[in-house]
């Protein structure tokens, strides 16, 4: 017996309500353990501070409360699991107050961003988990290759409290990272790495990619003919941006910044704003995605005082922490400078 197009689409319905239900139920579980976990550590702390546990003996009544409700809960209780939940509300006191007990994020996110010690740097990484919706991997990622860290270094004109991009005093401001981390490509760091090739890798790994981009992309399209009467020009990567509501054109540079890189972005959004905006679209943004860039390239250019242009290096291995922070400490204290300058003249 042949199922007719009705009565699949009946079996459609009837799917999406039980797989709703199914998601409700496993959120619903996972905000009530989190709570608990909360309250757990929360009666651990009292246990210790109301001092009717010594310091030498704590770690014995954690190891015999982790085998009581081992051998009750099941797993999910050692050692370790327990210091953590006194962690968890450590890190956490205020209870329900706390944005981080009403958000929608597991056990294994929690664990993860309570390892930070600076508080806003939590606070955004809790966001951007539940707005992006990112699995805990992701989230292991993102706080490895320090996203937080490389936002601020390149947006002190922006309120560093805003968690995406948006406007402000009717600019437009964008959280582009400095540099983007693209260990994922795995391909090796090295100058024969082709334009081409780099751009086949992003759109191979297209969602890793927008991942790192940050909120709010979405892909338009690779290698783009823009046309005017006499030329045909291509453009590498294009996204539209649906909170700025706007189009990101991308060009690929897998060498040092030049003022001709510059120079043709500045003509491709142009061009793009003149021949593809829409009436209701914001400007173009054109970033150039480049191996490296001379800070007096981009000072003495017109990305200097543009709204609408910017370049941001890339790194094809993820790199130690030590020479991250240091590259975001070189990036913040050249915008510091400049932004003295700018204040004394």
């Amino acid at each position: 017996m042949s199922t007719s197009p009705s009565h699949i689409s009946f079996f459609d319905e009837v799917r999406q309500i039980l797989a709703k239900a199914r998601e409700k139920s496993v959120r619903s579980i996972n905000s009530a353990m989190v709570e608990a976990y909360w309250l757990v550590g929360k009666r651990i702390v009292e246990e210790e501070q109301g001092g009717k546990v010594q310091a030498a003996y704590g770690t014995g009544l954690l190891r015999e409360l982790s085998r009581s409700l081992g051998s009750e809960f099941g797993k999910g209780f050692s050692l370790a699991n327990l210091k953590n939940f006194r962690k968890f509300y450590l890190t956490y006191p205020d209870g329900q107050k706390s944005y981080a007990l009403r958000s929608q994020l597991s056990w294994t996110h929690h664990r993860t961003i309570m390892r930070l010690e600076d508080e806003k740097a939590r606070d955004y990484y809790i966001r951007q988990c539940e707005k992006e919706n990112w699995s805990s991997r992701a989230l292991e990622r993102q706080i490895q290759t320090k996203t937080y860290q490389r936002l601020l270094s390149t947006e002190p004109q922006a309120d560093k409290q805003s968690n995406d991009l948006g406007r402000k005093d009717g600019g437009i401001f964008t959280h582009l990272k400095d540099p983007y981390i693209l260990e994922f490509l795995k391909l090796p760091e090295d100058p024969m790495v082709q334009e081409r090739e780099l751009e086949t890798a992003l759109i191979n790994d297209l969602q890793k990619f927008l991942l790192e981009l940050g909120g709010g992309f979405s892909f338009v399209a690779r290698q783009m003919r823009v046309s005017t009467e006499t030329t045909h020009f291509y453009i590498d990567l294009v996204f539209y941006h649906y909170v700025l509501k706007c189009f990101v054109i991308v060009d690929l540079k897998t060498e040092k910044l030049t003022h001709q890189h510059i120079g043709q972005m500045d003509m491709y959004v142009r061009m793009f704003d003149d021949l593809k905006r829409g009436k209701d679209d914001n400007p173009t943004i054109g970033l150039i995605l480049c191996a490296d860039k001379d800070e007096t390239i981009v000072q003495y250019s017109v990305l200097k005082e543009s709204e609408q242009l910017f370049a941001s290096k890339y790194r094809l291995h993820l790199p130690s922490e030590e020479e991250l922070v240091a590259e975001i400490d070189r990036e913040r204290e050249r915008i510091y400078r400049y932004q003295d300058k700018e204040e004394t003249s």
